[in-house]
């Protein structure tokens, strides 16, 4: 067994969810994964823990999508809702075999079954949970590499030292915590809203896996002007790209892609909430030195924000409810500027000497 995917079974196991005897445990995953989740089960059942193995087949999501009735889709799982109310852990490790499964799936169909499970995702986030994508041949495809330089790429980013990176985070979340307006400044952008009252989270691996993000949710009306992205956008496995967005009093007024456009619209009539943001974000790992079409990977990259659109993690002070979460990213390497209360805090993708913060490069 190759020995990084040992010291990232510690890692999630210990430092992620901190598991400890007497603990409900649930591990989610693919096949492909299985030489990490008999490593994270081990170490579970080592430290007193119950786990319970939830593995995933190619090609299901597909199946049923294809198949369902509307009173199927419509249909609560109070089984995986029993489940979560009982769980104290989740695990999960994504190890897809075709990342754009669901692509022709109808996007009415996905949004209404996000909506009918949005409860479950919601108790779930109440618990202590993580999130790795372990490297498959699907995901190096995705990021134009082979599978051994994927490998190389997400143990590069994941097996680094997590408590150093989260008090360097300190720095960063007392700016945001102090802020009051935010202001990005960039190519085709010029937005700006309030944080004021708001509480920044840190992303330092207890969720994330790989991590290295501070985030905040901006105030739910308070969002103008415009925003063009960067990178491609999936979502439900749909890529959307060269999207565009204009906002006036928190609301997306005006939303364009360059590739999957009806898609976008049809997620931003998902619910009342879709529409408005529920985090801004500032990537923070900066051993993630390029886009590889996986949300995990790239919100976290260096010298790089990101907004979603939708639901708010409620535990900084957000207020927005959507089952859309969303997240949408920008580069700033070339010419982009986070202000905060009229003070540049980021140019060009490096944090100012007044910040004094240092990065994992």
């Amino acid at each position: 067994m190759d020995p990084r995917i040992k010291e990232t079974a510690k890692i999630l196991v210990e430092y992620s969810n901190k598991i400890k005897k007497g603990d409900f445990v649930i591990i989610k995953g693919g096949v492909e994964a299985q030489n990490l989740i008999k490593e994270v089960y081990k170490l579970c059942v080592q430290q007193g823990a119950y786990p319970r193995l939830n593995i995933g087949l190619p090609g299901l999501g597909k199946i049923y999508f294809d198949n369902a009735s509307q009173e199927q889709l419509e249909h609560f799982p109070t089984l995986s809702m029993h489940e979560a109310k009982k769980a104290d852990v989740f695990i999960s490790i994504g190890a897809p075999t075709n990342t754009r499964s669901l692509t022709n799936v109808d996007p009415k169909k996905l949004a209404l079954r996000n909506k009918i499970t949005d409860p479950i995702s919601e108790e779930v986030l109440k618990k202590r949970w993580v999130i790795f994508y372990y490297p498959t041949n699907a995901l190096a495809q995705e990021a134009e590499m082979s599978l051994e330089e994927f490998e190389d790429f997400v143990y590069a980013a994941t097996l680094d030292d997590w408590g150093k990176i989260s008090k360097e985070e300190n720095k960063l979340k007392e700016v945001l915590d102090k802020g009051k307006e935010v202001q990005i400044l960039g190519k085709n952008t010029d937005i700006k809203f309030s944080i004021e009252g708001r509480e920044a989270i840190k992303g330092d691996g207890k969720n994330n896996m790989p991590c290295g993000e501070v985030f905040i949710a901006p105030v739910e009306k308070s969002t103008s002007g415009k925003i063009e992205f960067s990178f491609p956008a999936i979502q439900g496995g749909r890529l959307v790209e060269g999207i565009k967005l204009e906002f006036e009093n928190g609301k997306v007024a005006k939303a364009s892609a360059t590739k999957n456009e009806d898609y976008l619209k049809e997620m931003l009539k998902m619910d009342p909430g879709a529409k408005y943001l529920g985090e801004f974000g500032i990537g923070f790992n900066y051993k993630i030195k390029k886009p590889v079409k996986n949300i995990l990977f790239d919100e976290k990259q260096g010298a790089t924000i990101h907004l979603a659109l939708g639901r708010a993690y409620k535990e900084g002070g957000g207020t927005n409810e959507s089952a859309l979460h969303w997240d949408m990213i920008k580069d700033l390497k070339k010419g982009g500027k986070i202000i905060i209360d009229g003070k540049i805090i980021q140019e060009n993708g490096t944090f100012t000497k007044e910040t004094g913060i240092k990065v994992n490069s």
